[in-house]
């Protein structure tokens, strides 16, 4: 299936009018930012991942684990 110019100039125009020109800025933004902790959290080592968990609980949630 291959889109031509048409297809995505009519997707644009909808994507425009559905959120106005205001807020697809902020829309990629948000998907950028998504994208870059998710690109992030795969490339984390687990251990690590845990070690930071851990360390950002507070003292009582310490103890139980």
């Amino acid at each position: 299936m291959n889109l031509g110019m048409w297809e995505i100039l009519l997707i644009g125009l909808v994507v425009v009018l559905l959120f106005g020109t205001k807020k697809i800025p902020e829309l990629f933004t948000g998907l950028g930012t998504g994208i870059r902790n998710f690109k992030k959290a795969i490339n984390e080592d687990p251990d690590e991942a845990k070690r930071k968990e851990l360390t950002a609980l507070p003292p009582k949630e310490k103890e139980s684990l």
